[in-house]
């Protein structure tokens, strides 16, 4: 009997399981996918077809993108560049390959035993795994965590095939389309958007909601709007897809755009309007553990109406990120050795690896407005920063939310170069309850784009150095 068997070895999972057997559980965990030896292919949507592969990719593009159109504003002319989407491809699949070795390579460092099949939940004690033959066999477990992790959603008016692909197949396209319609104009088709417009497709976002990126604080929701449309995205909002067809060299699209019906043809379609939980046939109806809308009802650490079943990661609520999904796999496994652990579910960052990056934590003004929070903003503009000048990045900005009375830092939000960095700063000061007034004391080296962080902190306090102050 395993103290602990995991279902799904992705960021949620295989962290689950190096935990739980570093905490001297014997620890099993379970995987569906194969690799092209027919070995576990560890490491879930996000380091297979996910966040790794698509971050490789942004990462070429902008490459591209940049000796393309700006290296000769800093005297640097190439004459013939050439695009090789064959070695970019390789290169992303490369990296792919190397970090779901390194996964096994923990798991052997770490005492994790790993099992190739799909995993389902037959009693409060037996997981029964289904191999790719047919056989299967069935497992004991003190506790079980399913962590099967999430897949993209089909839509009834584009259903996947050759030219119609989901966010899988826009990361292996083996040449760039001439022309691309994409459905969603959320964090996965803006990422996606962005590689294959880099690389020279004339890109089209079909977005059925009024508002771009309503998730973000408004001001980041403004000026990211405008900086895509800048790029050269197509951005079509209060626009909903209504038909799609797969022609011979070209999808045909039918869309409606308010009260109007729009008509328009690609040479490829991308679905990104979102992922679904994969918790079909996972759990028996006899457990009656209750899933709603596919997700899995969990309490707030993760646990199920039975004691030893956990559930993490996409399938359980809240956002679809690795990283939520990681913190969850520790919190779960520290629990399950009777030891305490939370995840703070207020402070769970979130980034879209566009460029300029955009990310945010914490609260943004809708959200402090609805709930009637007193509180005041600082804002600093990167054209300000002497860094982001120096290396070509002055778009965007850095907003601080603070409370008006105790100063505490509610939200940051940054849109503009390590967006990402920035914000995982303000995070670590968030959790330890930081003021703006706390960072403003706080030395920041120059120069460096993290001082725009320092400068909105102070423009809080009506302090900014660099700029006139205009807080509120």
């Amino acid at each position: 009997m395993y103290d602990v068997v995991v279902i799904g070895s992705g960021p949620a999972g295989y962290v689950a399981a190096i935990r739980a057997s570093q905490l001297g559980l014997k620890t099993l965990c379970i995987e569906e996918l194969i690799d092209d030896s027919g070995k576990p292919s560890l490491g879930g949507t996000c380091l297979n077809v996910g966040c790794i592969p698509s971050k490789a990719l942004l990462d070429s593009s902008h490459r591209y993108y940049e000796a393309n159109k700006k290296l000769s504003e800093h005297g640097i002319n190439i004459s013939s560049l050439k695009l090789d989407v064959a070695a970019m491809m390789k290169r992303k699949d490369d990296i792919v390959e190397k970090l779901t070795g390194g996964i096994s390579g923990l798991f052997s460092a770490n005492k994790v035993e790993s099992m190739m099949g799909r995993g389902s939940v037959i009693s409060q004690n037996i997981v029964k795994v289904t191999k790719s033959d047919g056989s299967s066999e069935e497992v004991e477990a003190k506790n079980i965590v399913i962590a099967t992790g999430s897949s993209p959603i089909e839509i009834p008016a584009a259903k996947f095939g050759k030219k119609i692909v989901d966010s899988t197949g826009a990361l292996s396209f083996d040449e760039v389309p001439k022309s691309l319609g994409i459905v969603g104009a959320g964090i996965i088709g803006l990422e996606l958007g962005s590689v294959w417009s880099r690389l020279g497709s004339k890109v089209t976002v079909i977005e059925a909601l009024d508002t771009f990126l309503p998730m973000t604080d408004p001001d980041i929701s403004k000026e990211t709007f405008k900086e895509f449309k800048n790029q050269g995205l197509d951005i079509k909002l209060n626009s909903t897809l209504t038909s799609s067809k797969e022609l011979k060299n070209s999808v045909k699209v039918t869309y409606e755009q308010g009260e109007n019906e729009v008509e328009d043809e690609f040479d490829k379609l991308i679905v990104a309007v979102g992922r679904k939980p994969n918790s079909s046939e996972i759990l028996s109806k006899e457990l009656n553990i209750k899933i709603e809308n596919g997700f899995i009802e969990v309490n707030q650490h993760c646990q199920t109406s039975l004691k030893n079943i956990w559930a993490i990661g996409d399938v359980v609520r809240g956002p679809m990120l690795a990283h939520k999904g990681s913190e969850e796999g520790i919190m779960v496994a520290e629990r399950i050795a009777e030891k305490h652990a939370e995840v703070n579910y207020d402070l769970v960052p979130s980034v879209i690896y566009s460029h300029p990056e955009i990310a945010w934590v914490g609260k943004n003004e809708n959200e402090l407005k609805d709930e009637s929070v007193q509180y005041k903003t600082g804002k600093f503009p990167f054209a300000a920063s002497g860094r982001a000048l120096a290396v070509d990045q002055s778009t965007g900005f850095v907003k601080v939310l603070s409370d008006v009375k105790t100063d505490t830092i509610l939200g940051v939000h940054v849109f503009g170069p390590a967006a990402a960095e920035i914000v995982q700063q303000a995070l670590i000061s968030m959790e330890f309850g930081a003021s703006s007034e706390d960072i403003a004391l706080t030395m920041f080296s120059h120069p460096t784009v993290s001082e725009a962080f320092h400068e909105a902190a102070l423009a809080s306090n009506n302090q900014a150095i660099h700029i006139g102050n205009k807080s509120r």
